[in-house]
């Protein structure tokens, strides 16, 4: 697994690309968001996780219904997730 600490390593797309930010998740049962914090071959890994139940406004600046989690930390399977993109803060 990669973590988020000095990467030095440059990668040109995908999910390296994008750790340090705050991400959404579209997964096949629920939408995660959460700071990407690791990426590896089978798995990412979101620092203050959490489930979004309800997306409401897309234009809006935040989500309708988002839960976080009781951890630090939450892995979510590659396999799982249908698309996946940052926010804008």
């Amino acid at each position: 697994m990669k973590k988020l600490v000095n990467v030095c390593e440059v990668e040109k797309e995908g999910m390296v690309k994008l750790m340090g930010c705050k991400v959404v998740l579209f997964c096949l049962n629920y939408i995660y968001s959460g700071e990407l914090i690791g990426v590896n071959d089978s798995c990412v890994m979101l620092k203050d996780p959490m489930i979004v139940y309800e997306t409401g406004d897309f234009k809006s600046k935040s989500f309708k219904d988002a839960q976080p989690l009781w951890v630090k930390e939450w892995y979510v399977q590659l396999n799982a997730i249908e698309s996946f993109g940052t926010l804008e803060e």
